[in-house]
């Protein structure tokens, strides 16, 4: 598959080119990605979604630079990966906040090396970013779901990165805190605009949050379709281009008779 080439006026950020990952476990090899070449552009939402188990949450790891691809190459900023970056920053599916640190804690982790009162300030900016004012000296423990997976974004986003890579993070979630989480997810790239990667398998959370959704194949993954989503947020659920949008999803995957 050819690339797909960002729109003229937006810098590439990330450049996926021919990957292909082959796992070889107990003399057999497995192959898992298939030629997989894709471009995001700087400050860009981009949605890899598709079946479980089809390879998703290892193309993330690879443009994270935690895996290294079998063949093929990841370009960030025009310089191949060749592991991980304290300027990429990696929200895994299972909540990783350290129990033993409070919100302020958690947030200022990263944040050793600046001065104590720039320290602060940056706390005391990301606490009120992600609405856990009142919160500053709560252990994670005593915090909801919702609030933890808050915290987790108010922790990455304070080491100030370039990109952002999450793997399926509000997967553990009810379904209206679920809801609510990708609306403060976007209010917040909204203000910080950093390259967002966001690996699911729902394709209305896909739909609702990304400028584009690249949507994978069964393992050995390929990309079947690149779907530009040209809905300005907030998005209306119930708005004619956006079913449109979905229900073409759900074709692509052959799912469509079962709506």
């Amino acid at each position: 598959m050819e690339p797909f080439v960002t729109p003229a006026a937006v810098d590439t950020k990330l450049r996926v080119e021919h990957v292909n990952i082959v796992f070889d476990r107990d003399g057999k090899s497995t192959p898992v990605l298939n030629d997989i070449s894709l471009e995001v552009g700087d400050g860009e939402f981009v949605c890899l979604l598709g079946p479980s188990g089809c390879g998703k949450s290892t193309l993330l790891s690879t443009m994270a630079g935690f895996l290294s691809p079998t063949s093929g190459e990841i370009k960030i900023d025009g310089e191949a990966v060749r592991g991980p970056d304290p300027r990429r920053i990696f929200v895994f599916q299972e909540r990783g906040v350290f129990p033993w640190l409070t919100v302020e804690g958690n947030i200022g982790f990263g944040l050793f090396k600046l001065p104590r009162a720039e320290r602060e300030r940056r706390i005391a900016y990301y606490v009120k970013m992600v609405g856990l004012e009142g919160f500053e000296r709560t252990y994670p423990p005593e915090l909801s779901g919702g609030m933890k997976q808050r915290l987790e974004v108010a922790r990455a986003l304070a080491v100030n990165p370039d990109m952002l890579f999450l793997d399926e993070p509000f997967g553990a979630l009810d379904s209206i805190t679920r809801l609510i989480m990708r609306g403060e997810l976007l209010r917040i790239w909204e203000a910080e605009r950093k390259t967002v990667i966001f690996v699911t398998h729902d394709i209305d959370e896909a739909v609702q949050l990304a400028d584009r959704v690249v949507v994978m194949s069964a393992r050995p993954a390929t990309i079947q379709q690149i779907v530009n989503i040209d809905i300005p947020h907030p998005r209306d659920i119930s708005s004619p281009r956006y079913l449109e949008l979905r229900d073409g999803i759900f074709k692509q995957i052959g799912l469509a008779h079962k709506l």
